[in-house]
């Protein structure tokens, strides 16, 4: 796993992350083998995305974002009410120069 990220470049994630949507649901299913394949291929493709934790979920929102991000080797940005942030730098799709 890379360095951790430095508190700069926390700020610069959480700005850009503020207009985008979340693309995975975490349910009753709780974190399952599918979910972090898919996670993996979203991270490639974005580097960043937003994970909603359902109501109906019996995880805490940051356990989950902090097990999301150690089965995916990224990094944990932040979390707000049952929405976390996670970011991988890409290795073929990097989009994102971190300051």
């Amino acid at each position: 796993m890379y360095q951790l990220l430095t508190g700069k470049q926390r700020s610069y994630l959480k700005s850009i992350v503020n207009g985008i949507e979340p693309i995975f649901q975490i349910g009753k299913n709780g974190i399952n083998e599918n979910l972090i394949k898919q996670v993996d291929e979203a991270l490639e493709a974005r580097e960043i995305i937003k994970i909603n934790v359902l109501k109906n979920s019996f995880l805490d929102t940051k356990n989950a974002a902090n097990e999301v991000a150690r089965l995916t080797d990224a990094e944990f940005v932040q979390s707000i009410g049952n929405k976390f942030v996670i970011y991988k730098e890409s290795e073929e799709n990097k989009k994102i120069n971190l300051p």
